[in-house]
């Protein structure tokens, strides 16, 4: 009976610490998904497949000085934070004026004051800039940014509804927007 109580007990005490876990705080930079055709818009068709998806985490200027400062101008950036901002085209593009492939690439950006250079680099699974590498450049493109009178406080990546074949991505974060061009 002694040793039926004490396996009781410890199966008690067992289950009350593993109860007591604590879940970690709210991530900083949540994981965001973008999606081109939007994946969840109300006029979606049926039989609408997704030509490319952009999946990166979203931090917040938090009255920061971003770009210049917290983002240097003239560096590789990882796009967002946390691991490398990923993105996969479902079927060979034109992305920024240049021939792409189907697949999976890190998506990279060197800021600069008026102009953004937008890289795809076949390195994947990466956290942050760390370990990019140029030699695996896929391609560069280089837009000009923009500023907006609407600040963006947490990193954002969207596509235009655009015209089937056709949208635009758009990157912005606090008051700097950049596009790029894609068609399918």
């Amino acid at each position: 009976m002694k040793r039926l109580s004490f396996f009781a007990c410890m199966l008690l005490l067992t289950v009350n610490a593993a109860l007591a876990q604590q879940f970690r705080p709210v991530d900083k930079s949540p994981r965001g998904i973008a999606w081109y055709p939007d994946h969840f818009a109300h006029d979606r068709k049926e039989g609408d497949k997704a030509l490319v998806k952009v999946v990166y985490s979203r931090p917040g200027a938090n009255n920061r000085e971003v770009f210049g400062k917290l983002v240097p101008y003239g560096k590789v950036w990882r796009t967002g934070a946390d691991e490398a901002t990923e993105i996969r085209f479902y079927q060979d593009a034109t992305f920024g004026g240049k021939k792409v492939k189907a697949g999976s690439y890190s998506l990279f950006t060197i800021p600069g004051e008026k102009e953004w250079t937008i890289i795809l680099n076949a390195d994947l699974d990466y956290w942050g800039a760390y370990k990019y590498r140029e030699s695996a450049d896929v391609l560069r493109v280089t837009v000009p940014s923009k500023t907006t009178t609407t600040p963006v406080e947490n990193f954002s990546v969207v596509f235009d509804k655009g015209t089937g074949k056709e949208t635009k991505m758009y990157l912005g974060w606090a008051t700097t927007v950049v596009e790029v061009p894609i068609s399918f």
